[in-house]
């Protein structure tokens, strides 16, 4: 990566001396790239878009117009302090996205996976941690240390309590307030969220086969209906991850719950 290699800048872009950009980067009128950041291969960052650092992009991330990626995050105890905001590839982050780095108080990094889709004025908070293949629908905002798991899917105008973990390949609906922990695979809706069964649907298409989701569901069960506390219902499900081992995901989520998962 090199400044040499900056054939793809708009001239009426501004790019600070420091920056990094790789091969194939291109970077569209009026927008804004400062200094401390790196920008992988392929990224196409359109017009009126700000990168602050320090941050670092991937390889074939798409930004459109007016986001901000790596700014200050807006915790009061933030004074100024070098936190980072790392991205992985093939993101795309539609119009008025505002990503925020960490702070010294959490690990000092937001961190973003590869292949997800953040849709228009979506807001993820300072020291977020977000995995791979993660939809965030419109207006979806995440307050600062919240953690999202692998394919998780949160719908338009969801809002998620700070520190709360959301489990990989569950799902919540629009304009829900999520203030507990949901578990993967789990549905999700309503202000407060509540749970609504296995998001079957999702897990059809990414190919788990008949048996597994049937484990699910009977974990599901076992979780909700039959009175269990959570650490009771780890107990019971402990058991069949020999024989269903994705029912480990589901698990680990229960046990690292971080504010009681909802209910």
């Amino acid at each position: 990566m090199g400044s040499q290699l900056w054939s793809g800048v708009h001239p009426q872009a501004i790019v600070d001396p420091s920056a990094r950009l790789g091969e194939n980067v291109t970077v569209g009128p009026w927008s804004y790239i400062g200094p401390d950041v790196e920008i992988g291969e392929g990224t196409d960052i359109l017009s009126h878009v700000v990168v602050k650092g320090p941050t670092i992009l991937g390889r074939n991330n798409r930004i459109f117009q007016f986001s901000s990626i790596g700014e200050d995050c807006q915790d009061k105890k933030y004074a100024g302090e070098p936190t980072t905001l790392v991205v992985g590839d093939n993101n795309t982050f539609r119009e008025n996205c505002t990503i925020h780095r960490g702070t010294v108080q959490d690990k000092g990094e937001t961190r973003l996976g590869s292949n997800n889709l953040f849709m228009a004025y979506v807001h993820v908070a300072h020291d977020c941690q977000i995995g791979d293949n993660v939809v965030l629908a419109n207006c979806a905002t995440l307050a600062g240390h919240v953690i999202v798991g692998d394919y998780a899917i949160l719908g338009g105008g969801t809002m998620v309590h700070q520190f709360c973990h959301i489990g990989a390949h569950s799902m919540c609906a629009g304009g829900s307030i999520v203030l507990g922990d949901l578990p993967a695979y789990v549905m999700a809706s309503g202000q407060s969220a509540s749970p609504h069964g296995i998001n079957v649907e999702g897990l059809k298409r990414r190919g788990f086969d008949r048996e597994t989701l049937r484990a699910l569901r009977q974990a599901y069960k076992v979780i909700y209906r039959q009175g269990l506390t959570t650490a009771e219902a780890i107990g019971e499900l402990d058991k069949a991850c020999v024989e269903f081992p994705a029912l480990l995901t589901l698990v680990d989520s229960l046990r690292t719950a971080n504010r009681g998962i909802v209910r």
